[in-house]
């Protein structure tokens, strides 16, 4: 079984899923990385990056879930945050539509040339997928291994445990988990997935002010979606 000390990720968040790290299925998913890696295999993210999101944000701080489904399969792209890319990268399209929404729904947005929303982590936003790791260029290679299991279960816990949290859940695969969600307790927004291959079917959805209005029902800090420009 998988030790809860040898899992690489914050202290607040250990601790709330610490029957996860237990069950004999996450003892699974180590064992699968590591023989892949023996194997030869390119994974992505890095390993230290697996946890990236919940690092950012502790369990107190957490506003809002962002849920994707996997990381980035080409190199330098996946640094374990949903719809994330490292500064440098060119900008994928699902979060170019990310972008265009903002322009379109917040005040005084200018769409940066990098795709780096660790901004927006660092605020309480869990970029989180669905799997939380791929193989090189083959993408939804790792849905199969346990990944699914474990993040159901943070957003059920999340949903049992935390109160006045905002879920968006983009595209028809992400829209299925808000039956994990208790929806008298948290708020759910359902859109179409920003990919290019929706067209233009998530555009207008409003869901970050919406986010924002809801924050402010619960007496929180808005989200400043804004990113810097550079």
């Amino acid at each position: 079984m998988a030790e809860v000390k040898d899992v690489k990720i914050e202290e607040s968040w250990k601790e709330l899923l610490n029957e996860e790290f237990e069950k004999p299925y996450f003892a699974n998913i180590k064992t699968y990385l590591l023989e892949q890696k023996q194997a030869g295999k390119t994974i992505y993210p890095p390993g230290p990056q697996i946890f990236n999101a919940f690092k950012m944000v502790p369990v107190d701080q957490l506003k809002i879930v962002i849920l994707g489904q996997d990381p980035y399969h080409g190199p330098g792209e996946a640094h374990g945050l949903s719809f994330s890319v490292p500064m440098g990268v060119r900008v994928p399209p699902s979060l170019r539509n990310i972008y265009k929404e903002l322009e379109s729904t917040v005040e005084g947005f200018q769409r940066p040339k990098h795709g780096n929303l660790e901004a927006w982590a660092n605020q309480g936003v869990l970029l989180l997928n669905a799997f939380l790791t791929v193989e090189h260029k083959k993408p939804k290679s790792h849905q199969k291994i346990g990944w699914a299991k474990f993040t159901d279960a943070v957003i059920q816990t999340i949903s049992e445990k935390c109160e006045g949290v905002i879920f968006m859940l983009w595209g028809g695969f992400a829209k299925k988990k808000a039956a994990l969600i208790d929806e008298n307790k948290h708020l759910v927004l359902k859109a179409a997935h920003p990919s290019p291959l929706a067209g233009t079917a998530f555009l207008g959805n409003n869901h970050f002010m919406l986010a924002n209005q809801y924050l402010a029902t619960k007496g929180k800090e808005a989200i400043n979606w804004h990113l810097a420009t550079l």
